[in-house]
């Protein structure tokens, strides 16, 4: 299990921006992701900005749960507590199939503390599939860069900074917009993933 602050620049890119970035910084990780999201049907965790995922790589999985930061450092960008439980590839997949189960490990504990007569009814309402590639960006600062796609077929494009230094944030960000001439605003900033699989899911 880790528990960690997320800070993070999160931007919705143009193909075309996506891809020149992609060719223009040396290459640290190239890997397919499967994000299976969970809520109750009223949307609870939603409401208390919390999300709830099973992430799915090639060898290994986890259980992710971002929830609010009750002493935030800073106020410029997207700011989370990030818990985890390791599992296993076929630990997650059968858990995935169910739809609807209990969670267990630090995650299980945090719900139980916290939506203990509401948790029980968290199932799988949808899902996104991302590859994500990891960048040596400007400042030797890492990029994210992610393709995802949603059940209804639509794809979108995104760069991240995460970063512990927000400081550092502003330089790369700033260099970058200049370079590949975008700007973050409010159509294209902070749209989480959970939010966009919300508005681009089928029926499961």
């Amino acid at each position: 299990m880790s528990k960690n602050r997320e800070i993070e620049a999160k931007t919705l890119l143009h193909r075309e921006t996506y891809q020149k970035i992609v060719n223009d910084f040396p290459v640290k990780s190239d890997f397919v992701q499967e994000n299976y999201y969970f809520d109750t049907p009223d949307k609870l965790l939603k409401k208390h900005h919390i999300s709830l995922r099973i992430r799915i790589y090639s060898d290994h999985a986890e259980q992710t749960m971002k929830v609010p930061d009750p002493n935030p450092v800073q106020r410029n960008y997207h700011e989370v507590i990030e818990i985890n439980d390791n599992l296993t590839h076929a630990q997650a997949k059968e858990l995935v199939a169910k739809k609807h189960f209990a969670f267990h490990g630090n995650i299980g504990q945090y719900l139980t503390a916290h939506f203990a007569k509401e948790q029980d009814a968290l199932s799988l309402f949808t899902w996104s599939k991302t590859r994500r590639i990891l960048m040596n960006g400007p400042q030797d600062c890492e990029l994210t860069l992610d393709a995802t796609s949603y059940p209804d077929g639509y794809e979108d494009f995104e760069l991240e900074i995460e970063n512990d230094d927000p400081v550092l944030i502003t330089k790369v960000l700033t260099i970058l917009e200049s370079t590949y001439n975008f700007k973050q605003d409010s159509s294209n900033t902070n749209k989480s993933k959970i939010f966009r699989a919300s508005a681009h899911k089928n029926n499961i």
